[in-house]
């Protein structure tokens, strides 16, 4: 049975909310004013890798500032730059977002989020729980050596090109063109669209 309330009256087991969550939520309403689109790619190859790459997507929602726009067809993948057989295929995925974070606090949550998985960083092309990158941030075009935008080798990365075309047919890479266009240019061998995989988007 419910019961109501005329204006006024107070309800005995509803406690005040404290005004330090007040401020926090409100601080949240007000971040994503005059946002930037982002894109973001999301991989991991140990583990259970869907339930780690779905962990991504909603802490970057839990992100302060980042709103999650859209999630890709997730896609299983051969490594990179390994041999052949020497490790787990990954399951990689994009993620599209608004943020106000400027690049640089954007790519420190990256980081967060990839030690949030117990991500190592022991060895260039390793095996790794998680990967977070940042592949473009709106029209922006950085040779910073920190954090180079957009990704120095998106565009010829099918495992990032394919599932960033499904989300978004008419996106562009800045500096290099239409990604429909970057993905008729590379090879698709080893990433293969998992249809029987889905990640949701937050809610």
């Amino acid at each position: 049975m419910s019961a109501s309330f005329t204006e006024g009256s107070s309800d005995p087991t509803v406690q005040p909310v404290p005004a330090s969550v007040v401020e926090k939520v409100d601080a949240a309403d007000t971040t994503l004013h005059n946002p930037q689109r982002a894109v973001i790619s999301i991989g991991s190859n140990l583990g259970n890798r869907l339930e780690t790459l779905q962990g991504a997507v909603d802490a970057l929602e839990d992100t302060p500032g980042v709103r999650v726009k859209a999630v890709s067809p997730v896609y299983e993948t051969e490594p990179w730059g390994v041999e052949p057989g020497s490790q787990p295929a990954y399951f990689n995925a994009v993620v599209v977002l608004k943020t106000t974070l400027p690049p640089s606090s954007l790519l420190e949550r990256a980081h967060a989020v990839e030690e949030a998985f117990h991500r190592v960083r022991d060895e260039r092309w390793g095996a790794r729980t998680l990967d977070v990158d940042i592949v473009a941030y709106a029209d922006v075009v950085s040779d910073d050596p920190r954090l180079t935008l957009p990704h120095p080798r998106a565009h010829e990365r099918a495992f990032v090109l394919a599932p960033w075309h499904d989300v978004d047919p008419g996106a562009r890479l800045p500096g290099r063109g239409p990604v429909a266009d970057l993905l008729a240019a590379v090879t698709r061998d080893g990433v293969t669209a998992r249809e029987d995989l889905e990640l949701r988007l937050p809610e």
